[in-house]
């Protein structure tokens, strides 16, 4: 069992930045973020895998956001700047049990309990 805890979310002015954590224990493969609105359903936000030498992200967020890991601290990151008020969500770190390049959530098997951003206008 692996298990996922995000912390470093919060209320943030639109234009701020914030970085959010996901500290696992267990063996940990492709990394990625999610993010829900609400009434919206989960989407994709950014991954990478197990060396952090590949990473992908959501159109919506290239360029804003920098996914990054310490594998020696077995904890990923994710750098949010120039935040947006539609960036509001709760934000989710998850890990897929194999190697491979995910970005639908029915491909990571374990998921944290979620982190939530908040951006004012």
């Amino acid at each position: 069992q692996v298990q996922l805890v995000e912390s470093g979310g919060g209320l943030v002015q639109a234009g701020g930045s914030l970085r959010l954590s996901c500290a696992a224990s267990g063996r940990t493969y492709t990394m990625g973020w999610f993010r829900q609105a609400t009434g919206k359903e989960r989407e994709f936000v950014a991954a990478l895998n197990w060396s952090g030498g590949i990473t992908y992200y959501a159109d919506s967020v290239e360029g804003r956001f920098t996914i990054s890991r310490d594998n020696a601290k077995n904890t990923v990151y994710l750098q949010i700047n120039s935040l947006k008020p539609e960036d509001t969500a709760i934000y989710y770190c998850a890990t897929t049990d194999r190697p491979l390049r995910a970005v639908k959530t029915y491909e990571y098997a374990y998921w944290g309990q979620g982190t939530q951003v908040t951006v004012s206008s």
